[in-house]
C-alpha cells in the first residue's frame, strides 16, 4: 500500500509517607477547604484554554452583532441625508470587493470534513492525514478566487483582503472566531470556472487523494442562488511594535550611543 505522506499535507513506585507526608497534605487539604469557602457564590470564570477560548469567541460574536446593529443605524442615517454629496463614494462592485455589502448569486459550496473514526485504512496513517489542515481551507479559497469568484465565506464569515485563516488541531480560527468541522466554504460566481480552478489545484488534488483512501470529507455542490452577508469585523490593521532601545535585526538591546565628551578648553 502506497504511503499518504509522500503527499503530506501537513507508572512511577510509590513509598509509604512519612508524618512529614502527611502533614504537608493536612496543610493541603485546610487550604483546599478554604479555597472553596471562598469560591461559593462567586461567578464561575474560565477555568483552562478552551473554556477561555470559547468565552473569547462568544464575545467576539456578540460585539460582530452589535457592529451589524451599529451598521444599519448608520445606513439608515446616511440615507436620510441624500441631499449631502457623498465624498469617496465607491461603486457596488468596490463595496463587493471589500465585503461591505451582502451578495446574492449563484455559486458553489465546498465541503470539507475530518475521517470519521471508522475510516478505512487508519492503521498506520499519521494524524495529520486524517484531519483539515489550514492549508486545505486555503487552497480551496484560492482557487475559488482563481476561477472567478466575486464573494467568498467559510461558514457564516465573509472573506476580505485581510483575512488570515488560521487553525489550531482540528479547530479554525477566523476573524477572533472558533469553528470545528465540517467546514463550509461558500462563493459566488460563475460555477463552471470555479470547478475547473479546484480540479486544476495540486494542493486540492492531494486532499481528494487522502479524501478517497482515509475518508476525508470532500463535497462540491453547485447552487443557484446563495446569500452572502457583508462583513462585520473590525477593518483597522494591527501591528508588532519593538519595545524602546531594541535592535530590530538581532533583537538584543541596543547599546545607547555614546556620548561625545567635549574637549578641555586651553
Amino acid at each position: 500500500m502506497s504511503t499518504l505522506n509522500d503527499h503530506a499535507r501537513p507508572g512511577r513506585r510509590l513509598r509509604r509517607g512519612s508524618v512529614a507526608v502527611g502533614a504537608v497534605l493536612a496543610a493541603a487539604g485546610l487550604l483546599f477547604v478554604a479555597n472553596a469557602s471562598n469560591a461559593t457564590g462567586a461567578r464561575r470564570s474560565p477555568q483552562d484554554l478552551a473554556e477561555l477560548a470559547e468565552a473569547q469567541s462568544n464575545r467576539v460574536a456578540l460585539q460582530a452583532t452589535q457592529v451589524d446593529e451599529l451598521r444599519a443605524q448608520v445606513d439608515e442615517l446616511t440615507a436620510k441625508e441624500a441631499d449631502v454629496p457623498q465624498v469617496g463614494d465607491g461603486s457596488a462592485a468596490d463595496e463587493v470587493a471589500a465585503g461591505s455589502t451582502p451578495v446574492v448569486g449563484p455559486g458553489l459550496e465546498v465541503t470539507l470534513d475530518d475521517a470519521p473514526a471508522d475510516a478505512p485504512h487508519r492503521d498506520g496513517v499519521s494524524a495529520d492525514v486524517l484531519v483539515v489542515h489550514q492549508q486545505d481551507i486555503q487552497a480551496v479559497v484560492n482557487a475559488l478566487w482563481a476561477g472567478g469568484a466575486e464573494a467568498v465565506a467559510i461558514q457564516d464569515q465573509r472573506l476580505i483582503t485581510t483575512s488570515a485563516i488560521r487553525c489550531v488541531g482540528n479547530v479554525l480560527r477566523l476573524h477572533g472566531r472558533l469553528y470545528s468541522p465540517p467546514y463550509k466554504v461558500s462563493a459566488i460566481g460563475d460555477e463552471n470556472g470555479m470547478r475547473a480552478a479546484l480540479a486544476a489545484s495540486p494542493a486540492i488534488q492531494a486532499y481528494r487523494r487522502d479524501a478517497a483512501q482515509v475518508g476525508l470529507g470532500w463535497r462540491v455542490d453547485g447552487r443557484s442562488s446563495l446569500t452572502l452577508a457583508a462583513y462585520s469585523g473590525a477593518t483597522d490593521l494591527t501591528f508588532a511594535t519593538l519595545p524602546a532601545g531594541i535592535d530590530p535585526i538581532t533583537g538584543a538591546s541596543a547599546a545607547p550611543s555614546a556620548t561625545p565628551t567635549p574637549a578641555a578648553t586651553p
